[in-house]
């Protein structure tokens, strides 16, 4: 797939009151977090990204998120984003950053972005499939660059989320224009779960694109086939 366009030009986005919380100071993935990183920058920068993507103005974006609090801290996985809709709590192992020691600054920006995208991020009244919520997380991260080395495009099914729908999204808006996954988000503020979304934005609905998209990544077909298929 062509590599990103640049982000859109900054604008006056609505940010949220940072704050950083490190559980043990002595765990190597702490060291390494506040070695590798600005953490009051990184965040910063994370919210800019998400809210540059995911909506055309400021006035478009949600004003709900008055503080996001980071919490680096020894746990299983990698990061999960709760809280409530006014006040959001980002916590990331400290074993992830360890794990990601030589791509350290990256991988911390790539989880952060995913992970603020969820601050931020419409989901059809709680009605969204997680494979959407998760695909969008992953294609704003796609778009701001922080793209981690084991990634593909392609899977078995459009919704499996994360990367698999990341990068569905992403040849969307290649074949479509940009600002499809915009009107995506956008449709998802004040109305349940459709499925026909995607008809409304591309005119296809989704399972069709998914073939479109399989097509596209298998490339060309060779010479004769296909009429060697339907003999």
């Amino acid at each position: 797939m062509a590599p990103p366009p640049p982000l859109p030009p900054r604008r006056d986005w609505p940010i949220p009151t940072i704050s950083l919380q490190i559980d043990d100071l002595s765990h190597p993935g702490s060291k390494l977090f506040l070695s590798s990183v600005d953490p009051t920058q990184v965040i910063h920068d994370a919210v800019v990204a998400v809210l540059q993507w995911l909506y055309v103005t400021p006035d478009d974006a949600p004003k709900d998120v008055r503080t996001i609090q980071l919490i680096v801290r020894p746990m299983e996985g990698v990061a999960y984003t709760t809280g409530s809709e006014t006040a959001k709590e980002i916590h990331f192992a400290c074993q992830h950053i360890v794990n990601c020691a030589d791509r350290c600054a990256d991988e911390i920006c790539g989880v952060l972005t995913h992970e603020v995208v969820h601050c931020f991020q419409y989901n059809f009244q709680g009605s969204c499939p997680s494979g959407l919520i998760e695909g969008i997380a992953d294609w704003v991260r796609l778009r701001a660059g922080f793209v981690p080395p084991h990634w593909t495009a392609g899977g078995k099914r459009w919704d499996a989320g994360y990367q698999v729908t990341g990068y569905f999204l992403q040849w969307l808006t290649e074949r479509y224009g940009e600002g499809v996954v915009q009107e995506i988000n956008g449709t998802m503020k004040d109305a349940p779960y459709d499925e026909l979304v995607f008809k409304t934005v591309t005119g296809r609905k989704v399972g069709k694109l998914w073939k479109l998209y399989k097509e596209h990544l298998e490339g060309p077909k060779p010479e004769g086939a296909e009429d060697a298929n339907e003999a």
